[in-house]
């Protein structure tokens, strides 16, 4: 029988790759890669043969000239190696991937996009260079819209989890099946609302989302610039809050959030906690286990990392 056997939630930043000499508070950043080494050796541990990679796309495989809510990659999957991230190719569990698609769609519960030719960027490809090193596993990569409103509700990501849930545990065969949820926690990146662009910066991103598909690396510079110069702003209490909700096993409280809300709150960066959400309930919001939470303003974002284990849930939920 197909088992899901672990769920990791990690926040990502390429700024650990291309700034980790600059970062000045190098003792958190340590703090924050050890626990990707912790989380990297519980997926070791839960031995899984293929893992849905739940992320964001920051304009690098998707563009406004199309913009679905949801995709499943059931083919080939390549990453786009940005900012030191890993480049190309990526193992795809197509059979998985073709179940998922195929059974939301005949269940009536979901309508999602799917993909036979994916581009994912680091909003999953840095799970991969920092998660996954010594796995060898396929993967199933879910992207979900959380930059180019509007964005699916936060209760619409938790019932997909569920019903991602319900496909994998009635796949055939012998699978073990982990989940990553990356991105979150609060940050505010300097990208404007698509639909009312201000200012040359402002105009110069929504036309690099917009036409980019084809020369997406021609605007990588500039977009490079305008978020190093970005100001922090976290919000450590709402992280540790949300946090505290993963323990608990109620990270589907997060829903209470409307979409202005949370990006009020928390920054537009932190609509990316959609991919933790959806992670925890295809985990059945089993409670977790926080490995580390980190304010990082020279990475501009709160880092955090946990683990869900079905096998360390209370009884009663087994």
């Amino acid at each position: 029988m197909t088992e899901i056997v672990l769920g990791v939630g990690a926040s990502h930043s390429t700024l650990m790759n291309t700034h980790w000499e600059e970062t000045f508070h190098k003792d958190r950043a340590e703090r924050f890669r050890d626990a990707l080494a912790e989380a990297r050796e519980a997926l070791l541990s839960a031995r899984p043969d293929t893992v849905i990679l739940v992320g964001s796309n920051h304009f690098r495989g998707f563009w406004l000239d199309l913009i679905p809510s949801f995709t499943i990659g059931v083919g080939e999957c390549v990453a786009s190696g940005e900012s030191g991230t890993p480049k190309g190719p990526q193992p795809v569990d197509v059979p998985l991937a073709r179940h998922l698609a195929n059974s939301l769609v005949e269940s009536g519960s979901f309508d999602p996009a799917f993909s036979a030719k994916l581009q994912i960027d680091h909003g999953q490809s840095h799970a991969v260079q920092y998660l996954f090193e010594g796995l060898d596993v396929e993967i199933v990569p879910i992207v979900v819209n959380v930059f180019a409103p509007p964005l699916p509700t936060l209760t619409r990501c938790e019932e997909l989890g569920r019903a991602i849930r319900d496909a994998v545990l009635a796949f055939p065969g012998d699978r073990r099946v982990a989940v990553v949820g990356s991105g979150g926690l609060s940050h505010r990146l300097p990208w404007p609302d698509w639909r009312e662009p201000h200012g040359d910066d402002e105009e110069f991103m929504v036309g690099a989302w917009l036409n980019g598909r084809e020369n997406w690396q021609d605007y990588d510079v500039r977009r490079r610039e305008i978020i190093r110069a970005a100001e922090a702003a976290l919000n450590p209490e709402f992280d540790t809050d949300f946090l505290s909700l993963v323990e608990r096993g109620e990270t589907h409280l997060i829903t209470e959030y409307t979409t202005e809300e949370l990006e009020k709150v928390a920054g537009n960066g932190a609509q990316e906690l959609r991919t933790w959400l959806l992670m925890s309930a295809v985990l059945d919001h089993v409670p977790g286990r926080r490995l580390a939470y980190e304010p990082m303003p020279e990475w501009l974002t709160g880092m955090g990392v946990a683990v869900l284990d079905p096998q360390q849930a209370p009884t009663e939920r087994q």
